[in-house]
């Protein structure tokens, strides 16, 4: 990114204060990662970010967008005085694609998108110079961030979209307008503000709102609801992927180890290797194969792409524990769909000693947060996962789902702030032939647990 103030106030009809010859070459909303050159943006939030202005400058700012409202109005450095800062971010990072020109694949969904992110890009990178969403910045404020980021050489842009509440996809698909646009699956992540399945599936389905006329979605078949969806939108391109033949793309002679997962499609006799186990993973590599399919990447050259694709921390990363076993850490995020999917995979990886999983509270779940809690039981027996260490108040139904499957002393309770007890419980019981599992939504953090066994 490259821009004087000048052409930042044209494309938002804006006035100027302080009016230098500045030229921006990169953006923050968080004062202390302004550095020379920068472009401050301070966002009215719980913090209002136009305190931060002195911090801003400090480190470097020398420029910042001003919400008119916030008066007296600064001195220190140029000032494009906007009605909302949120706002005008968003514009100016819709611009800045127009100035760019990249192609732009869209990911959502409510579990995978970043892995299937990862993999997308890693088969784009292959043919094109490729930027995609770091960690989770895929909200209002992270896929400007990400637009802004991106060099002028950008050829393909993957962008990882959230979905907090209705209406998120839709402004976020607007902004971006998508070249292809991905779901990978519909589970029951924020039900709270959603009330059910259904309403979910109608609002990932949003992602298509920005579409261009030749824009295509490439979707997860396996779900009735989106497969409904689609086949009410008449005219919409669309691929089907999925783990069942009826789908476009399908997987077959799929095997795993603890570490990666192989497996053939119906379109072609290469294996594909993936750095991941677990079937959900194996879908969401046929999401990202999909995608290589549309941007014309041959089949070798994305079995290459896929079998070293960098893959984000905690999205079923196995690790060296410390007490010499493996520990599966799948701590950013967790939904009841998500969890079952991850517990299946685990019962399944081969030990010479005990498998011991750790699930803290699933979270957005609204009034049918304990019976969800409670499902759990369905992936969870003790012939498979000898023991059960449960965090947090809503896992509480969950114990009593397992009273009577589990023998006592199996099933172990924790309050939130009791980690360092469950800490201590594990070490004290962990060998070397075990593999433990860690689940649970981020605002357990559970990560804790996981870097306190691995260091």
């Amino acid at each position: 990114m490259k821009l004087t103030i000048q052409t930042i106030a044209q494309t938002l009809s804006a006035e100027i204060k302080n009016e230098q010859p500045v030229t921006v070459t990169s953006t923050t909303f968080d004062s202390r990662a302004a550095k020379p050159d920068s472009l401050f943006i301070p966002l009215v939030a719980e913090n209002d970010g136009h305190n931060y202005l002195a911090s801003a400058v400090e480190n470097g700012a020398t420029a910042s967008l001003w919400q008119i409202d916030h008066t007296p109005y600064p001195t220190e450095i140029p000032l494009i005085l906007v009605p909302d800062t949120l706002e005008a971010f968003q514009n100016l990072a819709q611009y800045y694609l127009t100035v760019v020109q990249p192609k732009i694949v869209a990911i959502s969904g409510s579990n995978g998108k970043t892995t299937t992110k990862d993999l997308i890009a890693a088969i784009g990178a292959t043919k094109y110079n490729t930027v995609k969403t770091p960690a989770n910045f895929n909200n209002e404020i992270g896929v400007p961030t990400t637009i802004l980021a991106m060099d002028e050489q950008t050829e393909l842009l993957v962008l990882e979209m959230g979905m907090d509440h209705p209406g998120d996809l839709d402004k976020l698909s607007k902004l971006v307008h998508p070249d292809i646009a991905v779901l990978t699956m519909i589970g029951e992540a924020h039900i709270e503000f959603f009330k059910t399945r259904a309403n979910i599936a109608d609002g990932k389905m949003q992602i298509i709102d920005g579409f261009k006329s030749d824009s295509e979605l490439v979707y997860n078949g396996d779900e009735p609801l989106l497969v409904e969806r689609v086949g009410a939108n008449d005219g919409l391109k669309s691929t089907r992927f999925g783990l069942t033949a009826h789908n476009d793309l399908f997987a077959s002679n799929i095997s795993m180890t603890s570490t990666q997962a192989s497996f053939t499609t119906n379109t072609s006799g290469q294996t594909f290797t993936i750095p991941l186990t677990g079937r959900y993973n194996v879908a969401n590599a046929l999401a990202a194969i999909s995608v290589g399919h549309l941007l014309g990447v041959d089949d070798t050259t994305m079995a290459q792409a896929l079998a070293t694709a960098p893959i984000t921390a905690n999205r079923t990363q196995w690790l060296e524990g410390n007490f010499g076993g493996k520990i599966l850490s799948d701590v950013y995020n967790s939904n009841p769909t998500a969890a079952k999917e991850v517990l299946h995979a685990f019962s399944e990886v081969p030990t010479d000693g005990r498998r011991m999983a750790v699930l803290g509270d699933m979270l957005e779940l609204g009034e049918a947060g304990p019976e969800l809690h409670a499902s759990l039981a369905d992936a969870l027996d003790p012939a498979t996962i000898q023991e059960v260490y449960l965090v947090g108040d809503l896992m509480q139904n969950l114990v009593e789902a397992l009273q009577d499957k589990y023998p006592a002393g199996a099933v172990h309770h924790y309050a939130v702030d009791e980690k360092p007890a469950l800490l201590a419980d594990l070490k004290a019981t962990l060998t070397p032939t075990d593999i433990l599992l860690l689940k649970g939504s981020h605002g357990i953090h559970l990560e804790t647990i996981v870097t306190d066994l691995v260091d």
